[in-house]
This record gives structure tokens, sequence and C-alpha cells, in this order.
């Protein structure tokens, strides 16, 4: 997905962003600035959609006028390579992503992103392993033999489901893979298509919660010797609880894990645009949980927990502003 943008001024095409000056007879640059997100029916889209028009309405930097977009997107995956080509402006990336894209390992093997910079963390992203009720999967090892969905090969979900197998003594070969999105996901599993879906990302979680509105459903656990055994190689992952009434029917915590959601950048992206859309998020969370549940899990205090990459030059200002480190 290669972003392309201009920037108009009162109806004159300008440079790219960044690269603006102010024109004579005008009050301000208008600065367009995205956030590359994920598919409708995950957590990513609707936040940043929210978070955007936070920053359109909240930001300020002297003579610009800065306009926020959210963009769909592929997740975190295709989102660090965006940023590390310098094709959007900021993105949401899983910490574990970021800090693989980061340093060129795992999925980026050989090609280290090393100009991803970090805003900040935002919140914790749950891993649900879902079915239907009436599946008979009540366990991992219970997916031997059946059909699940892990996104598309590469990203973040594909590679987790890989780890996952392997913690509990399975390949690949033991069952049948399925590359949908979470909506079309959850839309096969209604239609009886597909036993279960992976899916990474705050909960409630739209597509879930549209699919037990219609059906019985399950979130299977995520614990035990075996999780420990992956939180050895990856540990972003940490234990979390899915709490009883998330979802209609769902009437139990279910142990599982989560990692945390970080808002990144690039170097390229300046100083004063950073430190106003940091400053923008961090001192209205408030209005964010008041718009989607994910908002209240997001603040100052956890700004910086799970970031492993460079922090961006406008972000660690604020930060050190407030005292943060």
């Amino acid at each position: 997905m290669k972003l392309s943008r201009r920037i108009f001024l009162s109806g004159v095409a300008a440079a790219p962003l960044l690269q603006t000056t102010a024109l004579p007879g005008l009050a301000a640059d208008r600065v367009f600035f995205g956030i590359a997100t994920g598919g409708t029916g995950g957590t990513y889209y609707p936040l940043g959609g929210m978070l955007a028009q936070l920053i359109s309405n909240t930001a300020e930097i002297p003579d610009t006028k800065l306009s926020a977009t959210a963009e769909t997107g592929n997740a975190s995956v295709a989102n660090a390579q965006l940023l590390g080509r310098g094709e959007i402006e900021s993105a949401f990336v899983a910490a574990d992503i970021l800090d693989a894209a980061y340093k060129g390992i795992n999925q980026f093997d050989g090609t280290p992103n090393e100009n991803i910079r970090a805003i900040g963390a935002l919140y914790p992203e749950t891993v649900q392993l879902v079915v239907r009720a009436d599946s008979g999967i009540e366990t991992f090892k219970d997916l031997k033999g059946k059909t699940i969905s892990s996104g598309s090969p590469g990203s973040g979900q594909w590679q987790l489901l890989g780890d996952l197998l392997e913690s509990h003594g399975m390949t690949r070969e033991d069952v049948s893979e399925d590359f949908s999105s979470f909506s079309q996901s959850v839309d096969k599993i209604k239609d009886g298509n597909l036993d279960a879906s992976l899916i990474t990302a705050g909960s409630p979680t739209s597509s879930v919660t549209d699919l037990a509105n219609g059906h019985e459903i399950r979130i299977v656990p995520l614990n035990g010797p075996a999780i420990a055994k992956l939180q050895e190689t990856q540990p972003y992952y940490a234990n979390a609880i899915l709490a009883g009434g998330t979802y209609k029917g769902q009437d139990d915590d279910v142990e599982t894990l989560a990692v945390r959601a970080i808002w990144a950048t690039h170097a390229d992206v300046s100083d004063d645009i950073i430190y106003a859309v940091t400053k923008a998020l961090y001192e209205n969370t408030e209005t964010l949980g008041n718009v989607h549940p994910k908002g209240k899990e997001i603040s100052l205090d956890k700004a910086l927990e799970s970031v492993s990459v460079p922090l961006h030059p406008g972000a660690e200002k604020y930060y050190t502003e407030k005292g943060i480190k």
C-alpha cells in the first residue's frame, strides 16, 4: 500500500509533507499527517480515526494547521514497512513487530528499518483464539486437523501462529491455514467454513463482538507450560486476562496473552509535528476513553512501556517536559 499525498494551501499545490514553506498572504500552512491503522474489523482503524480527529482539533503548531487522517492498512508488519520506506507519517505497530522491524530480525530478517522512531505506547492488544462454542475446540492442541485463520503470510499473526504451534509441539502441517482478515475470518466462522481465528487486537474487538452477537462463541485459553516456552522467545507477550463479559456469552475470565500497541513514526518527520501530536494524544486521553474502550487504557504513565526502539526527538521533548523517563 503506497500512500501518496500532496498538500493544498487555498487551492495551491504545495510540496510533499515536511517540505512545505509559508506562502505570502496565507495565515498558515496546512500539513497533512497520516496514521496507518488496520482493517475495519480490528481496533486500530476506529481508534486511529478518533485519534486523527483529536489531532486535527487540538494539535498546535505555530503558523500551521495540522490535519490528520487515518488510513486503513494491513496492520503491524505492513505498517512497519511503510514507516521504514517513509511512505506515511505514523502508524500503529505491535511492540514485538516494531522491535523486529528496527533490528531487521524475524519477518524483517536482514533488512533493518533503522529510521523507525517511537512516539509512545498505546494499549495492550489481547491475543484471542476465537471459535464457535460447538466446534469441539477447547484447548490449543484441539486445533490439530482444523482450519484456522492467521492473517496474511509474513504478518505478525502468521508469525504468532507458527510460534504457538511450535511451543505446543505442533507444525503448520497439523492445521489447515486460512489467510483472511479479521472480518473475513469471522464471516467464515459464521458460515461454518472456518473453525478458528487467531486475532490480536484491543478487546472488545468489533468483529468478535459481531460474531458473539449472533452465535455462541468460545475464547480458547492460552496458558500453561507451552505458553511459558513461547515467552522465552517472544518476551513481549505478557500474560493477560480477557475479562468475563467482554463478549456476549463469554461469562468467565480467560487466560491469554497480550502485547502493547505502539504509535510509531520515522526520523524524517519534523520535531514540531511529533511534539504536537504526542501532546495532543496524552493530554486528551479522557476524550478517547469516552468514545472507545481502549482509549481508557492509554495513559501518560504507560507511554514508554514496551518501547524498545529510539524515541522521536519531538516525543522525547514532550516526555522530558512532563518528567517521564
